[in-house]
């Protein structure tokens, strides 16, 4: 069975019916590639008894379960219950409880399973009426062998869900309702079983035997909308360009000129794709492809795979005769064809005669050897400067290791609080630097917090921490540079984008801080240069503003561009 696939243009009733009747014959399947779960009559099922253990007073929801295969009633056993009654349907089902039988059974275990919903998880719970109380084999009675594979994938789903949110009943019922959840199985390995496709799915796979059951359809035309533009073709075979619209197709006998244009187009692609797709799954077969087609009323159109098929390769394919009539309900029976090894062979060799002789010369580049590949520039990462930086006095303490450990925890401060409301920025800066881990005394965290609160209330600085600013933002790019192309990337402390602005501000904690332009550290100007020209480069419309803000104070410095300009990348 593994060197079996059978594959399908669409999923629809046809593949159910053909998995069905696999598993009537002992033929083990794989079931379909991928399928709505809880379109299955199995999930349903299990579903609406979830729903009848929160809510019993939903009387029809509880009919559908007490006459489905978990509870069991005949049709006549619902309607002496139901019919008359003066109230709800659960209540009509515990006065009758006492009178044992088929009532006092389904009460029961209804009334039971109620208690076990308060606390038990959906996994545990559906597992419970499946295995221990029967549901499995009674569901596969009803239902048939092929409702094992949904229920396998259900409970799959349960254990999925309560992994990623609370596990109550109510909330595992919504989240499989809502969600729609489509199953999709990996068939890449036959596994021994026969495996049922689309066609789609099967790109890129084989199999020695494949069987096309779905070739006397044509893809019909739905409700799409025809999209027209820029150089569609207008009546008459003019060419002249529009604003892309679309047009919503509601009857052929309405078309104006440039409706039916684009139906035609619609039709034509339409039907390309089709053929694609016949290319796909006829090259899917190793030893043996088997054509044979399901029909309905209609005459199977000339346009078909089958018929397209049969024109071609009918006088080198072997005419086969299916008849499962008396097997199978419904009763499938008729011709088909069938291609060997041998004929797919003599397919390959008269596709290669039919190649042209006559091959155009290639261009000279294409036996030429490829230049060398230019060597990546070395990047520039201004946020780490190659050379040192200036000495600076810490609070800390003065070995190498505490000295720059203020300026990373104040760094965290201004990245961390202006996301939060001031009111609530004092609060959140206090714990954070009265963790252990900081190792601060009390003084040490009063004397960081006042510094990293007073540049975010500062008034100069709002536009900074205003809405739609951001922290540490990586840049990456490459520029144009005096010696050539050189590659930045880095990490901007503040960035702000403000109308035609664009504020870049960089963080320093010298202490003590310069006080003029011309006495900041050329290693700083250098790293907002770098900055500035690859910003000025993503954003080649806005002015760039640069600025250093020294935390000592605290203190903005505007750094000139004319400053900026000697010290470029």
């Amino acid at each position: 069975p593994g060197d079996i696939m059978v594959l399908v243009r669409r999923r629809n009733a046809f593949v159910d019916d053909l998995v069905r009747a696999l598993k009537q014959r002992d033929v083990p399947v794989s079931g379909v590639d991928r399928m709505v779960l809880t379109d299955q009559m199995a999930v349903m099922d299990l579903v609406a008894l979830g729903r009848a253990l929160l809510l019993p007073e939903d009387d029809l929801n509880l009919a559908t379960v007490l006459k489905g295969p978990l509870i069991g009633l005949s049709e006549d056993q619902l309607f002496t219950l139901a019919h008359g009654r003066p109230g709800r349907l659960w209540g009509a089902l515990a006065a009758r409880a006492g009178e044992g039988g088929t009532y006092g059974a389904a009460y029961g275990e209804l009334h039971e399973l109620r208690g076990l919903a308060d606390y038990l998880r959906p996994f545990e719970l559906f597992a419970e009426v499946l295995g221990p109380r029967g549901g499995r084999r009674r569901l596969a009675a009803r239902l048939g062998p092929d409702a094992i594979d949904p229920i396998e994938e259900f409970l799959s789903l349960a254990i999925l869900y309560e992994r990623e949110s609370v596990p109550s009943l109510e909330g595992f019922l919504h989240w499989l309702e809502m969600g729609a959840q489509v199953v999709k199985r990996d068939l890449e390995q036959g596994a021994g079983a026969v495996r049922v496709m689309t066609v789609h799915g099967a790109k890129g796979l084989q199999a020695p035997v494949v069987f096309l059951p779905d070739t006397l359809q044509t893809p019909r035309g739905g409700s799409e909308l025809y999209w027209l533009g820029a150089g569609a073709g207008e009546a008459g075979g003019e060419n002249t360009p529009f604003a892309p619209f679309a047009i919503w197709p509601i009857r052929k006998d309405y078309d104006g000129d440039l409706a039916a244009t684009a139906r035609a187009d619609y039709a034509a692609s339409r039907s390309d794709e089709y053929r694609r797709l016949l290319y796909v799954a006829m090259t899917r077969a190793e030893d043996r492809l088997y054509v044979c087609g399901w029909n309905t009323l209609r005459a199977a159109p000339e346009d078909c795979w089958y018929r397209l098929i049969e024109r071609a390769l009918g006088k080198i394919a072997d005419p086969v005769s299916f008849d499962f009539r008396g097997e199978i309900a419904g009763g499938w029976s008729g011709p088909g064809l069938r291609l060997a090894s041998p004929q797919l062979h003599e397919l390959k060799e008269a596709a290669a005669e039919a190649r042209p002789t006559a091959v155009a010369p290639l261009p000279g580049w294409a036996g030429a050897a490829p230049s060398a590949e230019p060597a990546a520039p070395r990047p520039l990462a201004p946020s780490r400067p190659s050379e040192p930086e200036p000495g600076l006095i810490s609070p800390l303490g003065q070995d190498q290791g505490q000295r720059f450990r203020r300026g990373l925890i104040t760094h965290r401060l201004l990245q961390s609080l202006p996301d939060l409301p001031p009111e609530a920025r004092a609060a959140a800066g206090r714990r954070f630097l009265a963790r252990p881990v900081q190792g601060l005394s009390a003084a040490q965290q009063r004397d960081i917090l006042g510094e990293a609160l007073a540049v975010m209330s500062e008034p100069e600085f709002a536009p900074l921490f205003a809405s739609g600013s951001r922290a540490e933002v990586p840049v990456a790019g490459v520029v144009e540079g005096a010696k050539g192309r050189v590659a930045i990337s880095g990490q901007v402390d503040r960035l702000a984008v403000a109308g035609d602005r664009v504020l870049i501000v960089d963080y320093k904690t010298n202490r003590p801080p310069p006080q003029r332009e011309a006495d900041v550290p050329a290693v700083y100007l250098r790293q907002m240069a770098a900055y500035r020209a690859l910003l000025a480069d993503i954003y080649p419309r806005h002015r760039i503003d640069c600025f250093l803000l020294w935390t000592d104070g605290p203190r903005l410095m505007h750094i000139s561009p004319a400053r900026l300009a000697a010290h470029a990348p």
